[in-house]
């Protein structure tokens, strides 16, 4: 098997495990509960109505985390910012970076193909109001921890709002030590570099309707964002080594 079979074997197998988890009693009655209410104008569909997997290239350089599907987005189509505003705005700006092989996405079977490009989220269940408890952020951490673990070709992660950039710091805290938090704003377009091994990170606003209705994040600000990492990852690496390696040698 080669390693590109068995990291994808491995990413499917943990979403196996989260499939199966029980880790979130009260967002798993949420999500049965919106899968058998429905909204109205999806009243003929078939709701997922369950934790969410994570999906894209096993061998990606570039990891995006979300904070959590939403009720009637991924826990409807049954893959994370699939069918709603969110992804829309999303898919676009990936689409445009040759990250994404079609610029939307409306179910988990529209032939969308993500390229060097992973998309993940620090909850897998929709909470209520798009608001997990701290416990429930807790919860979860495991599952993504381990993600980061399996996608080995990483070079960049996107966190995409606030919550899952506090989420990322605390798994990354645990693999190097980082600086202090005044020292690590987060706010939309900034980029740390931080200690080998950890990827170089890039921070957005949160692509949510009210974000982007409201102009607080627009297209060319997200577009940047894509357009920066985009850069990044086709720096070379010396002699296939990224060069942070190099420092830490040093």
């Amino acid at each position: 098997m080669t390693k590109r079979n068995r990291a994808a074997r491995s990413l499917e197998e943990l979403q196996t495990t989260i499939l199966e988890s029980g880790a979130c009693p009260r967002l798993i009655q949420y999500c049965t509960f919106v899968a058998q209410r429905k909204r109205a104008m999806f009243l003929n569909e078939q709701y997922w109505g369950k934790a969410v997997p994570s999906f894209g290239d096993p061998r990606a350089q570039l990891v995006i985390i979300g904070l959590a599907p939403a009720a009637h987005g991924g826990n409807r189509t049954g893959r994370v910012f699939t069918g709603d505003r969110s992804g829309d705005f999303l898919f676009r700006a990936l689409h445009e970076a040759g990250f994404a092989n079609q610029p939307e996405s409306f179910d988990r079977n529209d032939g969308l193909k993500l390229k060097n490009c992973y998309i993940t989220a620090v909850v897998r269940w929709a909470p209520p109001q798009n608001k997990p408890t701290p416990t429930e952020i807790r919860q979860c951490l495991p599952f993504l921890e381990r993600e980061l673990e399996l996608l080995r070709r990483n070079r960049a992660v996107l966190v995409l709002g606030r919550l899952a950039f506090d989420a990322y710091l605390r798994i990354a805290r645990q693999r190097a030590p980082l600086p202090s938090r005044a020292r690590m704003p987060f706010r939309h377009g900034a980029i740390y570099d931080l200690p080998f091994p950890l990827p170089r990170l890039f921070c957005s606003y949160h692509p949510s309707q009210h974000n982007t209705q409201t102009g607080r994040l627009t297209h060319a600000m997200f577009q940047q964002v894509f357009d920066e990492i985009r850069k990044y990852l086709a720096t070379p690496l010396k002699n296939g080594v990224d060069r942070r390696v190099e420092q830490h040698r040093r």
